[in-house]
């Protein structure tokens, strides 16, 4: 099986088929250029790459793949201590870099603009490990997770399948390329549909605008800041797809897009160990707060606390389990850590809730250590308490978490960006919902802590 379809099987090319920020090349020169850098590295045991959104990322990432070595993007803004850990750990023998690399501990070697190579090199097995992803590391130290070639060539097909996304495609973003999000699909999807790709260097409203792209990737911070700017969202009105993931996109954003590029948002489930999971189809319909059903290949289920399966009645929620071709392999050196994520029957705990309704929506609540609140004997997820605050005026950002309380076990705290009465904002809430999912607090703040990703670090709160 040839993961990078495109690339290595002379689909048609264009001399931009591949733009960088300001650099661009042709399928065939990447290969070349990517083919060099495959001669440099075989037979090492792994890689790390400098992950910065340039073209040189590109060709490294690629060289890696091509030569079956392993490959480790490495967050360009990472600390020294991060950097050290995720260096080590992986066993990384080198690190691909276009620039200098301060006590990196291990040799650099520079990705040469001007080298080129007409080697072919032989495909390695689909169950040979492509990528080392590191997670965000909430819990201890980032494990590294171990993503195989079958992995990403079965997301990357179901993706197709339910986007329609065909070599016609232009896909753009500007998503960081350590990620699933911006660097398989953003990357390696375009390299093996076909599609030309764009990034934009940074995900700015107005670089949206102007990269002339199909189907648009981003989170829901991008997709925030491209309802704050009119023009460039009128901009994406000829898009054919706007795809939102990596954390809930708010009801609010999903409305206000929608009505300002004519199409409301595909949302989508996946995370680092298990790729995409779960996605709303293109010629189906789009809900906001549902990410749609599983991708071909893919099974989910809920379970409760006691492992049982949940209903799926659109109202209980349960931890999300999943099953199919895109999970990782386990965690690098972590094989209790690794045989604490399945259970029987190949299901991998996801560490998120949601709900499944019987028509098969399935809708992420939150992950269970911070987003799922337990409060005089109910259950209840944040998100559904976040959606409904963010309907009101004053409210423009918020992050909903659970505190011990000695009556409740857990007491709904909302932290808030805005100007706005406490009180308005907890009646507000207990005239939508159930009168005990209501805020008991609010705590108003200047932002809410966020990772590179735009994920609200809830565990920071507090």
């Amino acid at each position: 099986m040839t993961l990078l379809t495109a690339l290595t099987g002379g689909v048609g090319d264009s001399a931009d088929a591949v733009r960088i920020a300001d650099q661009a090349c042709s399928r065939e020169t990447l290969l070349a250029r990517s083919a060099a850098v495959a001669d440099r590295i075989g037979g090492l045991p792994a890689v790390a790459v400098l992950a910065r959104p340039t073209l040189a990322t590109v060709v490294a990432v690629v060289g890696g793949l091509l030569a079956g070595v392993p490959v480790v993007p490495l967050p360009p803004d990472s600390g020294p201590v991060e950097r050290q850990h995720i260096l080590r750990d992986s066993g990384a023998a080198a690190l691909l870099a276009d620039e200098t690399v301060p006590d990196a501990g291990i040799d650099v070697l520079p990705i040469e603009k001007n080298q080129r190579s007409a080697t072919s090199h032989t495909e390695p097995d689909e169950s040979a490990t492509a990528l080392i992803l590191y997670t965000s590391g909430t819990t201890g130290a980032p494990k590294g997770a171990l993503i195989s070639r079958r992995a990403i060539a079965a997301c990357l097909d179901g993706l197709a399948d339910a986007w329609a996304w065909t070599p016609e495609d232009t896909v753009a973003h500007g998503l960081p390329l350590f990620h699933v999000h911006g660097l398989v699909l953003g990357v390696l999807g375009a390299l093996r549909v076909g599609s030309r790709l764009v990034h934009t260097g940074s995900p700015k409203p107005e670089a949206y605008a102007k990269a002339g792209g199909s189907l648009y990737f981003g989170v829901p911070t991008v997709w925030s800041r491209v309802c704050g700017d009119p023009a460039s969202a009128g901009a994406l009105r000829d898009a054919r797809l706007l795809v939102s993931g990596s954390a809930p996109l708010p009801a609010p954003v999903f409305h206000k897009l929608a009505e300002l590029t004519g199409q409301s948002p595909v949302e989508r489930y996946g995370m680092t160990e298990t790729l995409i999971t779960v996605s709303t189809r293109s010629d189906g319909e789009r809900r906001p707060g549902f990410v749609g059903f599983p991708l071909a290949g893919m099974e989910t289920m809920l379970a409760g606390e006691d492992g049982a399966e949940v209903v799926r009645d659109g109202q209980r929620i349960g931890e999300l389990r999943v099953r199919g071709a895109s999970l990782f392999d386990g965690y690098l050196n972590r094989p209790e850590a690794t045989a604490e994520s399945w259970v029987g029957d190949g299901w991998f705990r996801t560490g998120d809730v949601a709900t499944i309704g019987p028509d098969g929506w399935h809708r992420i609540v939150g992950r269970a250590s911070t987003d799922l609140i337990k409060s005089g004997g109910y259950r209840i997820g944040a998100g559904e308490v976040e959606n409904v605050l963010l309907g009101h005026a004053a409210v423009r950002e918020v992050a909903v978490v659970g505190v011990p309380d000695p009556d409740l076990g857990q007491r709904v705290v909302a932290y808030v960006v805005g100007e706005a009465d406490e009180r308005e904002l907890i009646e507000f809430v207990a005239g939508q919902l159930s009168h005990h999912k209501r805020p008991r607090e609010v705590r108003f703040v200047d932002a809410l802590p966020r990772n590179e990703m735009g994920k609200v670090q809830k565990k920071l709160l507090g």
